[in-house]
C-alpha cells in the first residue's frame, strides 16, 4: 500500500471485529511510529498499549458511567473551542449527523447523547485501545507534535491491513483510563485510538471533506 492510498483508505471506523490484533504488528507499527516529526525531537507522547482482561475491564467502567449519564471528569482541555462559528460548525454538525445516522441513532432520540457515549466507552468493539498521554508541562506545539505522531500510526496501521478511530471521548473518563492503565499523574490523556480490523458487512461511512479552496491558499504560483 502506497502513502496516497494508505491517506485516502484512513477513516474513523466505528465497528470492530473482536479478531485479536497481533503483538508482534503493533510493535512494528509504534516502532516504525517513532520516526515522526517532533519539534526538538522531545518525542513528548507516551502511548499505553491496552487489550485483553484489562481493556475489557476498562470497557465495563466506562460504559456503565455512561450509561448512567455520568458527564465526566474535570477537563483538562476543552474538546472543542467555545463558540464555534460558521464553517466549522457546519462541518461538525454535518458529520456528526452522517456518522450516527450510520450507527442507528436518530438525531432527534432523546436519549442520543447516552446511547453515542456508551458506543465509544466501547471503543466500538475494538480489540485494542491505545492511550496517548503527554507530559502535563507540555504546550501547544508539543500537542501538536502528538497529532503528527498519531496521524503517522494511523497510517502505518493502514500498511497492515487495519483500521483504527481517534477518541477524545476517552478524556470524559480519563480518571478511569488513567487508574486501568497506571498512567502518572503529571501526564495530561490527549486521546485514545481504537485499532483492529473492520467488522464485515458494516456500511463503510467516509465523512465529507471542505473543497481545497477553502482551506489552501497559493502564494507565489
Amino acid at each position: 500500500m502506497d502513502v496516497y492510498e494508505a491517506v485516502d483508505s484512513r477513516r474513523a471506523v466505528r465497528a470492530f471485529s473482536d479478531e485479536p490484533v497481533p503483538r508482534e504488528v503493533l510493535e512494528r507499527v509504534l516502532t516504525a511510529a517513532t520516526r515522526a516529526p517532533s519539534s526538538g525531537n522531545l518525542q513528548p507522547w507516551h502511548v499505553y498499549v491496552t487489550t485483553g482482561e484489562p481493556l475489557a475491564e476498562l470497557k465495563k467502567r466506562a460504559t456503565a458511567r455512561a450509561l448512567a449519564g455520568d458527564p465526566g471528569d474535570e477537563r483538562q482541555y476543552p474538546m472543542y473551542p467555545s463558540g464555534l462559528a460558521s464553517p466549522y460548525l457546519d462541518r461538525f454538525s454535518d458529520a456528526a449527523a452522517q456518522r450516527y445516522k450510520a450507527l442507528g441513532i436518530k438525531r432527534d432520540d432523546p436519549d442520543r447523547p447516552v446511547k453515542i457515549a456508551a458506543l465509544n466507552a466501547e471503543g466500538f468493539g475494538a480489540p485494542v485501545v491505545l492511550f496517548c498521554y503527554l507530559d502535563r508541562t507540555m504546550g501547544p506545539g508539543q500537542w501538536g507534535d502528538a497529532g503528527m505522531y498519531l496521524q503517522t500510526v494511523m497510517l502505518l496501521l493502514r500498511a497492515e491491513g487495519l483500521h483504527s478511530c481517534p477518541q477524545v471521548m476517552w478524556t470524559m473518563y480519563r480518571e478511569t483510563v488513567s487508574q486501568m492503565v497506571g498512567a502518572d499523574d503529571d501526564l495530561v490523556l490527549f486521546c485514545g485510538v481504537s485499532v483492529g480490523f473492520e467488522r464485515e458487512g458494516v456500511p463503510k461511512l467516509r465523512t465529507g471533506r471542505a473543497d481545497l479552496a477553502e482551506t489552501v491558499s497559493f502564494v507565489g504560483m
